[in-house]
C-alpha cells in the first residue's frame, strides 16, 4: 500500500525570531567592558593589598633575624632601608638589609660592619615611607637616624651607601624603640624622591611600632599611622 508523501511545512520566521540588533550588540558590549574595567580594578587593589601585607610580614622577620643576631653575636645589629639615591630604582627605599658591628679580639666594637645576608627587596610597587616612618611614632615626628654604609669586608658596592636604620644592641633591645616601619603602594620616577600614592593605591599603606623589647604592634588602619586622607605623596 502506497502512502501519500508527507507534506514540509515550511516554518515562517516572526519577529521574535530574528537576531540581536546591531544596537543590542552594542549595549551588550558596553555592558561587559564595564564589568570587565571593575574586575580589574577590584583585582588590582586586591593584588596590591597583599603585597603590601606581604612586605610587612616579611619585614617583621627581618627585625627579629637582627635582634636574633645581635643577641648571639654580642654585638650591635641594625635593620637598614636604603635612601641612598633615587635614580636607583632597584634598591632606593626598597631594599632592607641587616648588618651588624663587627667585634674585636678584645671584644670592644670595631669601625666594620659586615651585611649578614642580601635582605630582602620589597615587591613591585610598594615603597618604604621616609615619611612616615618616624623615629617617635607616638609624638608623631623625628626622622629616622641614617648611616652610610662603605665597601669592604662583605659590603660590595651594590649594597654600599645611606640607609636609615633601626638598631638592636647586645641584649636584644631596640635602641629605637617606639619607631615606626610604614611601605605603601604607588608609583615613583626617578627624578622624584618620594613615591606617589596612585588613584587606585591611595591609603594603601601597612606597618608596625618596633619596641624596645623587639616585639612589634601592627596598625591597624592608615589613620593610626597618621597618613592623611587627601595623601598625594609618601
Amino acid at each position: 500500500m502506497n502512502l501519500p508523501p508527507i507534506p514540509i511545512r515550511h516554518r515562517q520566521f516572526g519577529a521574535s525570531d530574528k537576531g540581536f540588533s546591531l544596537i543590542e550588540m552594542l549595549i551588550v558590549i558596553a555592558i561587559m567592558s564595564i564589568l570587565l574595567t571593575v574586575g580589574a580594578i577590584g583585582i588590582s587593589g586586591i593584588t596590591s593589598g597583599k603585597s603590601v601585607a606581604s612586605a610587612v610580614a616579611s619585614t617583621e622577620a627581618i627585625f627579629e633575624q637582627a635582634r636574633s643576631i645581635a643577641v648571639s653575636k654580642g654585638t650591635t645589629a641594625r635593620v637598614m632601608v636604603s635612601v641612598n639615591d633615587p635614580a636607583d630604582s632597584a634598591n632606593y627605599l626598597k631594599r632592607i638589609v641587616v648588618v651588624y658591628n663587627e667585634l674585636n679580639a678584645d671584644g670592644t666594637a670595631s669601625s666594620n660592619w659586615t651585611l649578614s645576608d642580601r635582605g630582602l627587596v620589597l615587591p613591585d610597587q610598594v615603597f618604604f615611607s621616609k615619611t612616615y616612618s618616624v623615629k617617635n611614632q607616638q609624638s608623631g615626628n623625628g626622622a629616622l637616624p641614617e648611616f652610610t654604609l662603605d665597601v669592604g669586608g662583605s659590603v660590595k658596592k651594590p649594597f654600599a651607601g645611606k640607609y636609615a636604620y633601626y638598631e638592636f644592641n647586645a641584649e636584644g633591645i631596640c635602641t629605637t624603640s617606639g619607631a615606626s616601619f610604614i611601605v605603601g603602594t604607588g608609583a615613583r620616577a626617578l627624578s622624584e624622591a618620594n613615591p606617589r600614592a596612585t588613584s587606585g593605591s591611595k591609603r594603601d599603606f601597612g606597618g608596625f611600632v618596633i619596641w624596645r623589647n623587639g616585639r612589634t604592634s601592627l596598625f591597624r588602619g592608615p589613620d593610626q599611622m597618621g597618613i592623611p586622607t587627601s595623601v598625594t605623596t609618601f
